[in-house]
């Protein structure tokens, strides 16, 4: 018998879903002492091999440690359609979340912009990181939801999407990064619940699951 659940929760992840990271990674570029091009072509190559982004720092400085406040963002890094949607979706009825595997500082950030979210966490105040199912059974549990009720928001299949749904949430794509647009093309063999190509088009997306 087939039981439709409906949903009550969507969460979003932060960095290139909500805010767009290019001055953040101008930013190491420039504590590195490295051109922005060389830094964005070693990171999309590690992007395309799976690894983590943060060997882009051992690759180009071996024993760099990035310095946790050199990392921040402001109003003006938010994509313009993020703030909207988050408003849009929340107008809707559902309860909206936002938190990605950041660190306790940018949780602060994002509450101190006052984003319009019913709750915000990071990996490092919830103790567990994409993509472990531990992160998204977490999220619902600070929302006191299952996670069948809930959808997460990511442009990242491997880290976002995929183990979003693994762990019972409902799973939606945005086409938007340097990951996401790697991932693309892998969309139809792993089947997000969800695709857009952008937050304007979360709303109707779902509206119509």
């Amino acid at each position: 018998m087939l039981v439709e659940v409906a949903l009550r929760a969507v969460f979003f992840d932060v960095g290139e879903t909500l805010v767009d990271e290019t001055r953040l990674w101008g930013a190491w570029a420039d504590a590195l002492g490295i051109p922005w091009f060389t830094f964005m072509g070693v990171l999309g190559g590690l992007i395309e091999r799976g690894e983590h982004q943060d060997r882009t720092f051992e690759v180009l400085k071996p024993g760099f440690e990035p310095l946790l406040e050199n990392e921040t963002f402001g109003w003006e890094d938010f994509y313009p359609d993020a703030l909207s949607c988050l408003k849009r979706v929340r107008e809707a009825g559902y309860l909206v979340g936002v938190a990605g595997n950041q660190s306790e500082r940018l949780e602060r950030v994002l509450r101190d912009l006052d984003v319009p979210a019913d709750l915000i966490a990071s990996s490092a105040s919830i103790g567990a990181e994409k993509p472990s199912p531990a992160f998204f059974h977490r999220l619902a549990g600070l929302a006191g939801l299952p996670v069948e009720v809930c959808a997460y928001v990511g442009d990242r299949l491997d880290n976002d999407v995929l183990p979003a749904r693994e762990a019972g949430m409902v799973g939606v794509f945005l086409k938007r990064g340097p990951w996401a647009y790697l991932h693309a093309h892998n969309v139809a063999s792993r089947r997000p619940d969800v695709k857009i190509e952008s937050l304007d088009e979360l709303p109707d997306a779902l509206a119509g699951l």
